[in-house]
């Protein structure tokens, strides 16, 4: 195998593919990529047997051929060489060597057979549908947040990406939480996306697949079995196995009846809850909330290192309420809204809250209370 590629195209196609190979391998091949030269592309595979990631960039290909090589270290060669470089890779099956050059720089790293590296096997996917990339990553950013770490609950380490009943119609909806703060998301149901099977993101394949997200007018193709999803673009391709569980019924902790209605400036609110939260001790991070006639009172008080307080203007017309929560869970919940305003809905200081931006019902965060 012989080709020539420009150093940003290879840099970028070799980042997306390095991140998903785990840092520590039992398995060496699973440190590889596996470079695929034919035509006039070049195809950067990577795998950590859960996900797998297919980047293609354009290249000169002079000798078709395939060959596995660390990702690591391709990548942290890429990165050092100067911009705009014309990068040459070779291999050599019989001596088991890719030579790497660019300019008068010139390394030679070991490979691996690429009959070893593993493919993941293709499923049969009962949906296909594509969506804007800037609805699936408010579909994700919004909702990742509350995924859990708690490895016992595994079900609840991902974001559960199904088709759900919104105000007007079928929607399809992210839900993700850790059972203290929940997130429940909702978009435009995609065309061909009705019979979709409800599945379990895992996290990691969230982080991997903001990366194919950036560009807003991009069309994602999107296709769910019940095993497995996959997300490409014309360049990108991440097939990841989704998590083998049962989300739980989400739909029973998000209060219905909470009438006490607080309305603030998201932004004005997250800076106050940052601020008081300064002087709470790491473990509690309980900031009180004292709402009465429009007017809102954060404090927080930590006996051994101190207490703060913080008068907001706000909009509140029902009986005055105490209530506390974790800072860490608020200022998250805070930072999700894109509008304005945050509205708050209560019931009383022991009942799950409710939050959403002004009257839009397609983003609807849950936080519980925390006794202070």
């Amino acid at each position: 195998m012989k080709i020539s590629i420009e150093r940003a195209a290879l840099l970028k196609a070799v980042s997306q593919a390095q991140s998903v190979v785990e840092r520590r391998n039992t398995i060496p091949i699973l440190a590889n990529v596996l470079i695929e030269a034919e035509g006039s592309d070049v195809m950067f595979r990577a795998t950590d047997l859960d996900i797998e990631v297919v980047d293609k960039a354009p290249a000169q290909v002079e000798r078709a051929g395939a060959t596995t090589v660390s990702a690591t270290t391709l990548h942290e060669i890429v990165r050092k060489l100067p911009d705009g470089a014309l990068v040459t890779l070779t291999s050599d099956a019989a001596a088991g060597r890719l030579t790497v050059e660019a300019g008068r720089s010139n390394f030679s790293l070991a490979t691996l057979p690429k009959e070893d590296f593993p493919v993941m096997a293709s499923s049969e996917y009962a949906s296909n549908f594509s969506i804007q990339a800037s609805k699936l990553r408010r579909l994700f950013d919004k909702s990742k947040f509350a995924i859990s770490t708690e490895e016992t609950r595994y079900y609840l380490n991902g974001v559960y990406m199904h088709v759900s009943n919104g105000e007007d119609g079928k929607v399809l909806r992210c839900v993700a939480t850790d059972g203290h703060r929940l997130a429940r998301i909702d978009t435009d149901l995609p065309a061909g996306a009705e019979d979709m099977p409800g599945v379990i993101v895992p996290r990691k394949t969230v982080g991997e697949l903001r990366k194919l997200l950036d560009d807003d007018e991009m069309k994602i193709a999107v296709s769910v079995s019940e095993t497995k999803v996959r997300f490409a673009t014309p360049e990108i391709t991440l097939t990841s196995k989704v998590i083998d569980g049962t989300f739980p019924d989400y739909t029973r902790v998000i209060p219905q009846g909470n009438t006490r209605k607080l309305e603030v400036d998201a932004s004005d609110f997250a800076r106050a809850v940052d601020r008081v939260a300064t002087v709470s001790s790491e473990r509690s991070r309980a900031v009180k909330l004292q709402l009465d006639e429009d007017r809102l009172i954060l404090s927080v008080n930590a006996p051994d290192s101190g207490a703060a307080e913080e008068e907001l203007a706000v909009s509140y017309n029902d009986e005055r309420l105490e209530i506390g929560f974790n800072a860490k869970y608020l200022l998250e919940i805070a930072s999700q809204v894109d509008r304005e305003n945050a509205v708050f809905m209560f019931n009383s200081s022991g009942d799950p809250t409710l939050m959403r931006e002004g009257n839009d019902m397609s983003a609807v965060y849950v936080v519980m209370p925390m006794r202070v």
